[in-house]
């Protein structure tokens, strides 16, 4: 039986009452199985445990799949299997909101977190412990000798790659609470203050050292080949140099080597399995693009100049905070999400390249059909649907990829009224309304140009353009120095955008990973350029002009 059965192909229904909403800035359609299993309950656990805590005025995230497409919907606290188009009344809300014992506990947790952000203990508790444990229990299951495990080995250490990532996809969740509320709460205070979002986000520049690390690693190797006078072809020549550069090219691979570089699922490649792209990067470093540090003073300084009199403590208050959440931010993605997803794929592609030797799958991709309980049980024993069951799998969600998703389904949910709300909820909806904003996951209605979007950078750049609806298929192709255009792009993209001269994304804002990325790599952007896949075709040659956040397609 087919693990996609639920889902009719060509059919967009709603998965559930309410208002539902595309976000394709993770996941492109044709989504895994595995996947469709771990996101929307990493999601749902998370968020239903923290909101509380966190003082957000809804139950959780609802996350569903709808022919491998994404679509969310804020839950409410009350009734939220009964949404209603039309609000209700004003007064009712407000005394409501006041009186509901849950929405009394939510004010006083959001009360508690606006006066002393609990975002430091979390940053600090991170720095120290959570992500050196992390590192350490990703390298353990990276240091496996795959190929040596037994059957019944190979399936016991999928299944503890299945309950590692169910933990750390949660936490990844968990820890977006504490690194947007500081990012958010200066927004909100700049918008007072009559700042533009994007202009506050140009002082966060320099902010994430994860950012920057995989560059530095890589560094020191072409630096090192250089002292070599070295020019190697291969990575194995890369190695051969020196033992130094042997041993710096070692400690890289094992924690970048295994982590999913292009995208978010398991069907998507680990910097590992790319070569090519690791030793392109090694030897096009542009470390001349790296941020300025003056030209960042200079930004700071003008932006402390605009706010008013009395505020600029509070600014500067804001700004550190943000600064340091902008790195959790960061460093988040790659350890929690990419590197274990990375894992699991490596183990699932031994496996399948197993089964396909016995027969029992027709191509050793089909791995990648398999459910979450389906996996280690076919693994040990060879239990689980037949070959031609999951070859139809691997041909549905090939043609779900080719799909047009519907932006919305369902039917329209009343929104409550900010100002009906007790004041520190009502702060709380407001700094995550402008942390989705500068995300570019709410749509601020105003019909754009299908070219323009949020310009990073102040220099403009023109390249030959390389199109490609997940970003292993243009690295197969892409040369240094030419431009990136991609729907979107994940953390883990800072290990091989240095090869890049420019960047245009089809989905995100000015606090996207795209965005982010450009800032901190130095590469002219544009992103949220929602016409970018269809208007620019592959082998165009485009200007990336930053500065008026547009694209221009050259004769």
């Amino acid at each position: 039986m087919s693990v996609v059965g639920a889902d009719a192909i060509d059919a967009f229904e709603a998965p559930g009452p309410g208002f539902w909403q595309l976000d394709r800035s993770h996941f492109q359609g044709g989504t895994t199985p595995i996947m469709r299993w771990l996101v929307p309950e990493a999601v749902q656990s998370a968020y239903q445990k923290q909101w509380p805590i966190l003082g957000v005025p809804a139950e959780t995230l609802s996350f569903r799949f709808v022919n491998g497409f994404t679509y969310t919907r804020m839950r409410p606290l009350i009734r939220p299997d009964r949404p209603s188009a039309k609000p209700p009344p004003a007064f009712l809300l407000k005394v409501g909101s006041r009186l509901h014992p849950e929405f009394r506990r939510r004010t006083r947790a959001a009360r508690r977190n606006l006066e002393h952000s609990p975002a430091p203990t979390v940053i600090t508790e991170w720095h120290a412990e959570t992500r050196p444990r992390l590192v350490a229990q990703n390298l353990e299951f990276g240091a496996v000798d795959l190929p040596t495990l037994d059957d019944a080995g190979l399936a016991d250490h999928i299944e503890a790659l299945l309950t590692h990532i169910r933990w750390t996809f949660e936490e990844h969740f968990r820890l977006h609470g504490y690194d947007l509320g500081p990012i958010g709460q200066l927004l909100v205070a700049g918008n007072r203050w009559g700042i533009p979002g994007g202009d506050l986000l140009g002082a966060l520049v320099g902010a994430s050292p994860s950012t920057s690390a995989p560059i530095e690693a890589l560094r020191r190797i072409r630096d090192r080949l250089a002292a070599e006078g070295s020019t190697p072809t291969s990575l194995d020549e890369v190695a051969a140099t020196s033992p130094d550069i042997a041993a710096e090219l070692d400690t890289y691979l094992r924690h970048r080597g295994p982590v999913l570089f292009a995208g978010y699922d398991l069907d998507s490649p680990t910097l590992g399995e790319m070569p090519d792209v690791v030793l392109a990067t090694i030897l096009s470093g542009a470390d001349e693009r790296i941020h300025d540090p003056d030209r960042l003073a200079a930004t700071v300084a003008d932006l402390r100049g605009r706010v008013p009199d009395g505020g600029r403590d509070r600014f500067d208050d804001l700004l550190a905070r943000a600064r340091e959440a902008m790195d959790l931010r960061d460093d988040n993605g790659p350890i929690t999400a990419e590197w274990p997803a990375g894992l699991l794929r490596l183990a699932m592609l031994e496996a399948g390249r197993r089964l396909a030797t016995s027969g029992r799958l027709h191509k050793a991709e089909h791995v990648f059909e398999l459910g979450r309980d389906e996996l280690p049980s076919i693994v040990a024993t060879g239990t689980g649907p037949s070959a031609d069951d999951l070859a139809a799998r691997a041909a549905e969600r090939d043609h779900q990829k080719t799909l047009d998703p519907p932006q919305t389904l369902g039917d329209p949910e009343a929104t409550p009224p900010l100002d009906a709300l007790p004041g520190p909820l009502a702060e709380t909806v407001t700094i995550i309304l402008a942390c989705l904003t500068q995300l570019g996951m709410v749509d601020e209605g105003a019909e754009k140009h299908p070219l323009r979007g949020s310009g990073i950078g102040s220099v403009a750049f023109e390249g030959v353009a390389r199109v490609a609806e997940n970003a292993d298929e243009a690295f197969d192709r892409l040369q240094p120095g030419e431009v990136l255009v991609t729907r979107t792009t994940t953390p883990a993209y800072n290990m091989v955008l240095t090869l890049v001269g420019g960047l245009v994304t089809a989905e995100g804002g000015p606090m996207s990973h795209a965005a982010v990325l450009s800032r901190e790599l130095g590469i002219p952007a544009v992103v949220g350029a929602a016409g970018a896949m269809e208007a620019i075709a592959d082998g165009d040659r485009v200007e990336v002009d930053p500065v008026e956040g547009v694209v221009r397609v050259l004769p």
